[in-house]
């Protein structure tokens, strides 16, 4: 018997998004509160918990920590379909009602529900809190986990930081790289290093001593006679004489102490999920607000969340102390590779990028959720490998995912890149086009040198989540895979598809996508969480095999879904962004796409020399247009991969956005990425 104790602490429930009703299912209300947890740390088959030998231990000998939990039901359950949804938090985030509702934000506005699409089907939906070194605003979603502790003092070690801003004037920056982020405090400024190269590849060159030191920066006040920053001294703060160059890469490698059991999320996160599915009251006799009204349990992850879910699944979480399976189905979306939260001293929203991060561990091996060999250690390992309690998951992802994320070692084979088995239980979609972050045309932080992509994947996401649910309630099997393959000639090498790009004047392409090569972080890094080489060095002569969508005369990508903007373009929707001058040029940006349109006329696009046809050489009226638009609607509602009242608004859109009138924006028929 599990000795596991969860304690529940909600607030006096209030009305969601208002107290809108949602059609036969009613209002919703939000319980929002606490989860306490004490767990055994002997319990037996517990999967690993980096240092969690070296956690606190209560006087029944079991570790205490605690969470925020967030729950929006119906407030009639009897209402609901019975069925939970679990979403990931990214960042202490929620981003469900984000996704699959076109809403989030305040949950007490109407506009949180944004389209009602979960409400009006019945989910109940919550989130807990799993990670552990968020700075608590008291409105993010969090957990509070200990700090490791060995003969009673604060564990010690390094960490290595890099902070990159793409903002000028930026002074000062936490050492953690990030306000949202708890830092790890410098114990020694004498030891500390700080580099700074402006390209990934660059060699590192220190910067002199004079020229930083561990302050925070304040500006002058208006009408001060002297003009130098104003100074305090800190621990958790770096400071650059003259700010940090944008674009430029400064790596900070220092000694610090207090780390924390990071690895208690994900046990956290079982435990929660499991008793809200099968407990009837927690340890403090407080009855479960869904006891008895669930018969299924999903979950949902995006970006960093994604990685979430598959490192739940890999490790071994989906299965509780009683051998119960904890998620039925999982949807993920953009989250490739792996999450190093467990680890000592982790550093949890930070991923490799291109240019960014690009040796902080996250792509590495298994990449695949069917067991292949590693050409480079001898594993034979792999992301689903428990069938008695890995769940249903379909998996989908964006072209930005190639480039940046490494994206086609999740479905071609590590040892020479060709196209891998993807088992039965896995579905995997790839949203040709699509950019891995949306980013509206008219954003003022862009530093890119083509407009950005404003392409949404949301009416994508909410048709496979209902793939997902109908495969797990009704045993209806999705679509088949839909992503680029190698050997029908859509996945290729990067050089091969640059080459085929078309050659359109002023139009710059990447010198490469990020690269893969085997990372050495250190002999304890596999086993025990551990890094110790800082920075963290390739192993010559191994480098796993990265590809590439092929593209077709216009640019945009072959393979996968197509949305009807791909099957009617108006324009090139390109997976990558490369920086502008003055911000590391030439380097690709972040997870970004672009958008490159096509000339309006054809006199217009031989004028700028433009190998790709107009749109007026395309579409001879707008409602040829519209009839492509519909036609692709059409046959993607009947293949599933969009839901009838998604494709009325790409019609709608279509018919609204005349593409031949020169007053009409030149932009994706549905578009996501808007700020305020």
């Amino acid at each position: 018997m599990s000795r596991n104790q969860i304690r529940f602490e909600f607030e006096k429930a209030t009305p969601f998004a208002g107290g809108k009703s949602f059609g036969t299912v009613g209002a919703y209300e939000r319980l929002l509160g606490m989860a306490h947890f004490a767990i055994d740390p002997n319990e037996k088959d517990l999967p690993f918990v980096c240092d969690l030998e070296f956690a606190p231990r209560n006087p029944d000998g079991l570790v205490e920590f605690k969470a925020v939990i967030d729950l929006v039901k119906p407030v009639d359950m009897a209402k609901s379909n019975r069925k939970l949804l679990f979403d990931f938090s990214n960042r202490g985030g929620r981003g469900a009602f984000t996704r699959l509702n076109d809403g989030g934000g305040d949950y007490t506005k109407a506009g949180a529900a944004g389209n009602g699409f979960l409400n009006k089907a019945g989910y109940t939906v919550v989130t807990v809190g799993w990670q552990g070194d968020l700075v608590y605003t008291g409105s993010n979603v969090v957990a509070f986990v200990p700090e490791a502790r060995q003969n009673g003092q604060p564990l010690r070690g390094r960490v290595r930081q890099e902070f990159i801003s793409d903002k000028k004037g930026v002074l000062s920056m936490p050492v953690s790289g990030a306000a949202n982020v708890q830092c790890y405090p410098v114990l020694n400024p004498a030891t500390a290093t700080l580099t700074l190269r402006e390209k990934e590849a660059d060699a590192r060159v220190a910067v002199p001593a004079g020229e930083w030191q561990f302050a925070k920066a304040a500006a002058t006040a208006v009408g001060a006679k002297d003009f130098s920053p104003l100074l305090t001294p800190s621990n958790t703060d770096l400071y650059v004489k003259g700010g940090f160059k944008p674009g430029w890469i400064y790596e900070l490698i220092y000694d610090t102490e207090g780390s924390r059991v990071m690895g208690l999320g994900y046990l956290g996160l079982r435990d929660a999920v499991a008793f809200l599915h099968y407990g009837a009251k927690d340890s403090a006799g407080t009855a479960n607000p869904l006891a008895g009204a669930i018969d299924k349990v999903y979950g949902y992850g995006a970006s960093l969340a994604g990685r979430v879910v598959r490192e739940f699944v890999y490790e071994g979480w989906n299965r509780d102390f009683d051998g119960r399976k904890v998620f039925d189905a999982v949807q993920t979306h953009t989250g490739i590779g792996r999450l190093y939260f467990n680890m000592r001293f982790a550093q949890i929203g930070r991923y490799p990028r291109q240019h960014e991060e690009h040796s902080y561990p996250s792509e590495r091996y298994p990449f695949n959720f069917t067991a292949i060999p590693d050409p480079f250690t001898g594993k034979n390992d792999a992301v689903m490998k428990r069938p008695d309690s890995d769940p249903l998951l379909i998996h989908c992802h964006t072209s930005s995912e190639y480039w940046e994320r490494h994206g086609s070692m999740t479905h071609t084979d590590p040892r020479d890149g060709s196209d891998a088995e993807i088992p039965a239980n896995v579905r995997m979609y790839m949203l040709a086009g699509s950019p891995h972050a949306a980013i509206a045309a008219d954003n003022p932080k862009w530093v890119g040198q083509l407009p950005p992509s404003n392409f949404s994947p949301q009416p994508f996401l909410r048709a496979c989540f209902i793939l997902m649910d109908r495969w797990a309630s009704e045993g209806i099997a999705p679509p088949p895979n839909h992503v680029p393959r190698r050997d029908a000639g859509q996945l290729v090498s990067p050089e091969e598809a640059l080459r085929k790009f078309p050659k359109i004047p002023g139009v710059n392409l990447p010198a490469t996508p990020s690269r893969l090569p085997l990372w050495n972080y250190g002999p304890d890094f596999d086993s025990k969480g551990v890094m110790s080489i800082f920075p963290p060095e390739a192993v010559a002569g191994k480098e796993y095999p990265i590809q590439v969508p092929q593209v077709d005369v216009d640019g945009n990508d072959l393979g996968g879904v197509r949305y009807p903007d791909m099957q009617a373009p108006i324009a090139t929707y390109i997976g990558w962004a490369l920086r502008k001058a003055g911000f590391a040029e030439g380097e690709l940006m972040m997870t970004n796409g672009c958008l490159l349109a096509f000339a309006r006329t054809k006199a217009e696009r031989e004028k700028i020399g433009d190998p790709r046809l107009s749109i007026e050489e395309r579409y001879p009226s707008h409602q040829a247009y519209v009839d492509i638009v519909k036609r692709a609607v059409g046959d993607l509602i009947d293949q599933g991969f969009m839901l009838p009242e998604d494709g009325e608004d790409y019609i709608a859109a279509a018919q609204r956005k005349n593409p031949l009138d020169p007053v009409t924006i030149i932009e994706p028929l549905v578009t996501a990425g808007k700020e305020d």
